[in-house]
């Protein structure tokens, strides 16, 4: 199989197999520097080559979990194979970023069925929802992750600039909707109110709604501009070179903030080098062991151009179902959850802020967290479903609080 690859709709190159498990991608003969399908694969005569299946930014938005079993009972049955270049021929034409696959000598057709974002918000279909959407959505829905999620495409009209009456129509999905499972009962709301706690600390965080019945999550791409085209992301297996197998290999120091700052515009570096210290210790604050490589990303409108950190998302405290869960990447050498003095060193001798500061941010975290759990628990009382998970929520946000925030 040969598949074609698209950057910021110009076809950049071929992808294929070559050998018994690697895989190889070569631009094409007219390809300039802002045809580069990531900032760490330039523009070149020489094939990329991958020993063992695909370069990480071919992998990035790769299905995992139900959505991936989905597409493989649909489609292996006809084509007799199902590996991950078969994955990504089925998804590619709608993906997360800017890049896009089809078929060699197909053109490139990103339209995406429609899905009123308010009805499905209002919409109470007795736990079908999911396999609802999942029928009509799973083939356009090129988005990484275990938890059930799908690209969607709003039926409203995307504001296309800031003239009034500016409108555009988006052939491209414009909304990400995730679900739980019995197994993690909740985790959509979950994860709205930990996205909650992150906005009141003024962290980066795209629009996000929850559906009427606490089911499903809403939430707009950060991807998607004003103008209908598509940023630039990378996430931080592909800037660190390593597989989705591998996004709970590294540290914070290292694999996250220093890579960063590698990547990074020079006028970026700094905010960015923060909204990372912050987000990190939201991440202890909530209890997230599942902050990894994937889970951190940059973005720029172009490839030549300037390179920001995206914002924050797939934010869960997941020792409300793991209650002995660390987090996802080592701090100081170990996975333990830091306490507070480790994070002020962490902080100031990353060159972050001066120990006062750091403090200052830590204090706003603190504040943050407390006044979300207000909300959280006016949930709770709202929706009796949720009291088991919300009540956990909150012990492990005040254990958060108490040891990784405050002395």
């Amino acid at each position: 199989m040969t598949i074609k690859v698209w950057t910021d709709g110009r076809g950049a190159g071929l992808l294929g197999a070559k050998g018994a498990r690697g895989t190889a991608f070569a631009y094409a003969s007219g390809a300039g520097s802002a045809d580069a399908v990531s900032i760490t694969m330039p523009v070149r005569l020489a094939s990329w080559d991958s020993e063992f299946g695909l370069a990480p930014i071919f992998e990035m938005n790769l299905p995992e979990g139900v959505l991936r079993e989905r597409l493989r009972m649909a489609f292996a049955k006809a084509t007799g194979t199902f590996d991950d270049l078969d994955l990504l021929a089925i998804v590619g034409r709608s993906q997360v970023g800017r890049l896009r696959y089809t078929d060699e000598h197909a053109e490139l057709d990103q339209a995406v069925p429609f899905q009123s974002v308010d009805e499905l918000l209002a919409s109470r279909r007795d736990g079908n929802l999911f396999q609802y959407l999942l029928e009509r959505f799973a083939a356009y829905s090129g988005v990484s992750g275990v938890q059930p999620k799908l690209l969607i495409r709003d039926e409203v009209a995307w504001g296309a600039g800031p003239e009034a009456g500016e409108r555009t129509s988006i052939q491209g999905a414009t909304h990400i909707v995730k679900f739980w499972e019995d197994q993690y009962p909740q985790l959509a709301a979950n994860e709205f109110f930990c996205l909650k706690a992150a906005e009141r600390c003024g962290l980066p965080v795209p629009r996000f709604q929850l559906s009427d019945d606490g089911r499903a999550l809403v939430i707009d791409r950060f991807d998607l501009r004003s103008d209908g085209r598509y940023r630039g992301f990378e996430d931080f297996c592909v800037l660190n070179a390593r597989a989705t197998a591998e996004k709970y290999r590294g540290s914070y120091e290292t694999a996250v903030l220093k890579r960063f700052r590698e990547f990074a515009s020079p006028d970026q570096v700094a905010t960015g080098s923060e909204t990372i210290f912050r987000m990190i210790a939201l991440n202890a604050a909530l209890r997230n062991g599942d902050a990894h490589l994937k889970n951190f990303g940059i973005v720029y409108d172009d490839i030549e151009g300037e390179v920001a950190l995206a914002p924050v998302y797939d934010l869960v405290t997941t020792t409300a179902y793991i209650q002995a869960d660390q987090m996802a990447l080592t701090l100081d050498g170990s996975t333990r959850w830091p306490t507070e003095k480790q994070l002020l060193v962490f902080g100031t001798n990353r060159q972050i802020g001066s120990p006062a500061a750091i403090k200052a941010m830590l204090g706003a975290i603190a504040e943050a967290v407390f006044e979300t759990m207000a909300q959280l628990k006016r949930h709770m009382h709202a929706e009796p479903e949720f009291e088991e998970i919300g009540t956990r929520m909150l012990a492990q946000w005040e254990e958060g609080i108490r040891t990784s925030l405050v002395v």
